[in-house]
């Protein structure tokens, strides 16, 4: 499966860059109470943190709504998926528990402060673009409805668009079925590769410490707008 970058993005957006970690053989499941303990606690110290500083006052969601600029869009108006969720904490209407892998997805995105995607390889058709949505680009979301995708960025497959920094679509949803994942993390630009590496590197050990399973990861950027995913090859820029 090939995973790239339209490079026609990186006229707007030279920085650009994705994390991406390829799960095999991961079981998902109810989360342990550790995970579920720390990311209720997060959430607990971010409210308190978000009383006194505004929500885009965080370095990585001034970032991203920076990108929205870029690309035409209102960030206002559809935020980038890790602002929505800082402002559903700082109303305290804090994020349940669903398995461990969104429950995993959900803590890396606020503590890096960064959206972030999980979707379920068997769901996907061949290979993956990140490009910008168009007028008619758009699918039903997580969220419970069709959200369009026209000038946000968007994870695209041989079938349709089922990914993006605003919310990601029902068709290609991690279960506690899934063996095989894609994790996609969408990184704030001003890191430099080799940080996004380490970051990248950090959430896979992370997740397959608690999942089990293996990882390969590798950070795509304007050098290297794409690589080619199995379980063979890990931890490259």
């Amino acid at each position: 499966m090939k995973i790239k970058i339209d490079e026609n993005l990186f006229q707007q957006l030279p920085d650009l860059k994705l994390g991406i970690i390829h799960y095999s053989k991961i079981t998902v499941s109810e989360s342990p109470q550790m995970l579920k303990g720390r990311l209720q606690l997060f959430q607990e110290q971010l409210f308190f943190e978000l009383d006194t500083k505004p929500v885009t006052d965080f370095p990585g969601i001034q970032e991203w709504r920076e990108t929205w600029k870029a690309l035409g869009g209102d960030p206002n108006r559809y935020r980038p998926s890790v602002e929505a969720l800082f402002r559903r904490i700082k109303k305290q209407n804090y994020l349940r528990t669903i398995h461990t892998a969104v429950d995993l997805n959900t803590f890396f995105s606020l503590q890096y402060e960064i959206p972030a995607g999980i979707y379920d390889v068997a769901k996907l058709v061949g290979d993956i673009q990140l490009t910008v949505g168009g007028e008619e680009d758009g699918y039903e979301g997580l969220n419970g409805r069709f959200n369009s995708l026209h000038r946000i960025l968007q994870l695209k497959d041989d079938y349709s668009p089922f990914g993006s920094p605003y919310v990601d679509s029902i068709r290609t949803a991690v279960t506690e079925e899934t063996t095989d994942a894609l994790h996609v993390l969408f990184l704030r630009p001003s890191m430099d590769n080799e940080e996004a590496l380490k970051l990248t590197t950090a959430c896979g050990n992370m997740f397959t410490s608690i999942s089990g399973g293996e990882a390969s990861c590798y950070v795509i950027h304007e050098e290297r707008p794409s690589v080619m995913v199995n379980d063979k090859e890990s931890f490259n820029l």
